[in-house]
Formats: structure tokens, C-alpha cells, sequence
């Protein structure tokens, strides 16, 4: 298997080759032609060219080196390495064989402006072994799939402290191993220092259930302003602990993001907790089992989530929330939760927005869709027949239904619509096959005439 700096090689220093390069064509110049022009003698025939000079050989790669599934299992030659990757700023990894810490910390060394590695999917060893890891000034570390446990995770933030975004995504984590109480609560958890520098979390895809488990990151990172919990199947936003001595959003004291799509959370009072956390603006909270049970549109549901979080500026991974839309979305609520028992309004939420909105009379209830079924009478041959027929189908649709009926391929087949209230203008030809009859104003008692093609 190659190394790093083979698998580079490859891909940045290949040595070019020049077509006749043994047997160079035999060149002339002429004192008629400008400097960059050279004619060359191939037989009986002069070909002219232009002389375009050649770029300098590539002495370092790009900032950005992406080296993943190149099957690399070690760093390789160390000088050659800081040599070639002197400009390298981020480093993709993933998807590699490597799996010895002290190769992925040599190439670290021999990379001095590196602040980003993606090491996803290596089957790295859990221990650091007895050589600790160097100090590098890393802002984001990748290690997605990699399922490392929390010690090894632990000693790798010891040695990281500038890195502000880590990716510890499908590593099928059920708990984190690691906090900052006191040992007397936790006995099963190795107790480690706070990382103040980091930012960003994502932790989609592992299968923890306890909201005390995330907790306990909170207390690791107590500065995170975005966290990305995507299907973890968490099953409340409350400790189950009853000696806790702080609430659970006290742990996330600036958090601005929070993604919580395909969460097993199937009430509101979920919700409830989160307009807890004072400084969150952006909020993903799709594919509920809440959203299930309500009876609602999905801008119905919508309304009400943006009425009952009012720091809330981004939801679901729309745009910003305007000022119309909050308005709109308060007021609706009000209305949705006014016919509904006491026993069932969220409070304090309904009264705070009742004082500001007042009793606001119900909308009138305006069905503007046609009808499903109407009456229409079919005439094929001079005869006429009524039927009831789906004004949802397509003409297309329409056509096959009618092929039993008037015994015509749909292929041989043309259909003429004549409103019963605008005779005197003549049939129209249904000419769309895809366009759905609702849209011709398809009314009880109009007329549909088949013909067949000729």
C-alpha cells in the first residue's frame, strides 16, 4: 500500500512526456517572423508554430490536498513531505488504511500550516500508544466512522487546543464516557477538563437516547454555538437525574444552531424546553413523530413551531423568518389554540400572545377547490352517455378510462371539451395530455365529445 507522500506523487509530480522527445523535429528561424514563431521542416512541407512558454515545475502542492480512498497506510519520507506540503491548509485523508496514530501525527509534524484533517472511515487504534501527540494548531478535525472511544478522544483534545470544529458523526456512540462533575456522580465516567475553544459539534447518526448523555457535551464544550444531532433518536430534551442541579440548557449557555431532525420527541413540550436556550436562531426539527399525530398542513405546523419560539430566526433550513411571517404565524395560533380546552393551551405562550394580539374573531372557512367528482355527459357516434369522472385526471387518464367505454385506443383517440354555459363558442380540443381536468373548469353537465383520429 502507497504512502502519503507515493499516493502525492502520483497525483501532483508525474513526470510528463513529450512526444518526440528522441527525435525533436528539425526547427528554423526566419528573420521575417516575430521571435515566438518557429517553422518546422517536416519533408517537402514547413509548418509554422508558436512558442509558448512552459509553466515552472510544481514545487508544492495546493492548500487544499484531498488524498482520499488512495489506500495510504503511512506518511513516507518526513523532509519530502514539509518540502511538498509546505502550503497545505487542509488535508483530506478519508477513507484510507491507516491506522497507527504515530503516522498521522508525523504527517501533522512535517505540515506546519495545516488547520484542517479529515481522517473518516480509517481504522485508527483507540490508544495514542506512549508517545503523546504534538501539539498542532488544528481548527477542525474530521472523524466520522472512525469509531474511536471517548479516551482516545479525550487525549486527542489535550493536544488540540485551538481546534474549534469536530466531527464525531456514525461512531455509534449510545453514551459519552467523558465529563467535567464530580466523581462521586459519575463513577463510570473518566473525568477530563472543559475545551472552551470549540464551536461546532456534529454528532449526527449515533444512536444515543438520553438527553443526559448530551448533556455531558455541553459541560465538554461550553462554548458550542452550533451542534448538529441529526437522527439520534433522543426521546426527551430533559436529565432523567433527580439530583441535577442545573437545567440542561444551562449547559449550552451560547448555542445559535441546533439540528434535530429524525429526534424520536413526540410532544410539545420538547418545544417548551427549547425556547429555553435564549441565544438559539437556527433550529432543524424535521421528521417528528409529533408531526405525525397533528392534522395539519405542513405551513400550518410550521406557524405554530415559529409562534411558540420567539428567538427562533431560521427554522427547518428555510430562510430568514420576516416580520409579516412571525406576525402571521402569532396570529394563527392564537385562533388554532382559541377553539381548543383550556386544559390543551400552552402557557404561558398563548397568554403572552393574547395580550399582544387581543381575541381575534376565526377565519371564514373558503373552500376554493373544485370539486372531485362531477357529472359529465360523454357523446361518441352521436350517442351520449353520463358518467361521473375525477376532475384530478390527466386528459391522458381520461382517455385510457374511456377506452372500454367507446372501444378506441387512447393512441386514436381526441377529446373535445364544450362548456354548457358557452355553446355558442364551439368545442375545445383537449390537446395536453398531461394537463388535469380541473383546469378546464370542468363543471356537472358539461359535455365531452370523443373523435376518433383519422
Amino acid at each position: 500500500m502507497p504512502s502519503l507522500l507515493e499516493a502525492l506523487e502520483r497525483k501532483y509530480f508525474a513526470e510528463c512526456e513529450f512526444e518526440n522527445a528522441h527525435h525533436p523535429p528539425e526547427l528554423h528561424k526566419r528573420s521575417d517572423l516575430p521571435n515566438d514563431f518557429t517553422v518546422t521542416k517536416c519533408g517537402s512541407r514547413m509548418e509554422f508554430s508558436i512558442f509558448i512558454p512552459r509553466l515552472s515545475p510544481l514545487t508544492s502542492v495546493p492548500a487544499l490536498l484531498v488524498l482520499n480512498d488512495c489506500d495510504i497506510d503511512s506518511a513516507g519520507d518526513f523532509e519530502s513531505i514539509r518540502e511538498k506540503c509546505q502550503r497545505v491548509r487542509e488535508l483530506d485523508l478519508a477513507q484510507n488504511k491507516l491506522k497507527d496514530w504515530q503516522e498521522v501525527f508525523n504527517i501533522l509534524k512535517h505540515m506546519p500550516k495545516i488547520e484542517f484533517l479529515n481522517l473518516s472511515k480509517n481504522r485508527l487504534m483507540s490508544s495514542l500508544m506512549e508517545n503523546p501527540a504534538p501539539t498542532v494548531n488544528l481548527k477542525n478535525l474530521v472523524l466520522n466512522g472512525t469509531y474511536l472511544d471517548w479516551m482516545c478522544i479525550d487525549d486527542l483534545l489535550q493536544n488540540l487546543p485551538v481546534l474549534q470544529e469536530l466531527h464525531l458523526s456514525l461512531n455509534n456512540y449510545t453514551k459519552v464516557s467523558i465529563d467535567t462533575g464530580s466523581k462521586e456522580e459519575q463513577e463510570e465516567i473518566k473525568l477530563t477538563k472543559a475545551h472552551p475553544e470549540l464551536k461546532t459539534l456534529h454528532f449526527t447518526g449515533n444512536p444515543i437516547e438520553n438527553w443526559q448523555e448530551i448533556c455531558r457535551l455541553g459541560r465538554l464544550f461550553p462554548n458550542l454555538e452550533a451542534l448538529v444531532l441529526a437522527d439520534c433518536p433522543i426521546k426527551a430534551l430533559t436529565e432523567t437525574q433527580e439530583n441535577c442541579e442545573q437545567e440542561s440548557h444551562q449547559y449550552f449557555p451560547s448555542l445559535k444552531l441546533l439540528n434535530l431532525s429524525s429526534a424520536h420527541l413526540d410532544n410539545w413540550s420538547a418545544i417548551d424546553e427549547l425556547t429555553k436556550f435564549r441565544e438559539l436562531q437556527n433550529l432543524r426539527v424535521k421528521h417528528w413523530p409529533l408531526w405525525e399525530t397533528l392534522e395539519l398542513s405542513e405551513h400550518e405546523r410550521r406557524q405554530l413551531l415559529i409562534a411558540r419560539l420567539p428567538n427562533v430566526t431560521m427554522l427547518n433550513g428555510g430562510g430568514k423568518i420576516s416580520q409579516d411571517e412571525r406576525i402571521d404565524a402569532e396570529r394563527a395560533f392564537v385562533r388554532y389554540y382559541m377553539v381548543k380546552p383550556e386544559s390543551e393551551r400552552p402557557s404561558p405562550r398563548y397568554e403572552e400572545l393574547l395580550q399582544v394580539h387581543g381575541e381575534l374573531d376565526p377565519l371564514v372557512n373558503v373552500n376554493l377547490k373544485p370539486d372531485k367528482r362531477v357529472k359529465v355527459i360523454f357523446t361518441y357516434n352521436e350517442q351520449s352517455e353520463s358518467r361521473f369522472v375525477d376532475v384530478y385526471l390527466t386528459v391522458n387518464d381520461l382517455k385510457v378510462k374511456l377506452e372500454k367505454l367507446v372501444n378506441l385506443a387512447p393512441n386514436k383517440m381526441r377529446l373535445f371539451y364544450l362548456d354548457q354555459d358557452y355553446k355558442e363558442f364551439g368545442p375545445e380540443e383537449m390537446k395536453f395530455p398531461n394537463k388535469q381536468l380541473y383546469s378546464y373548469n370542468l363543471q356537472s353537465g358539461d359535455e365531452i365529445i370523443i373523435d376518433a383520429k383519422k
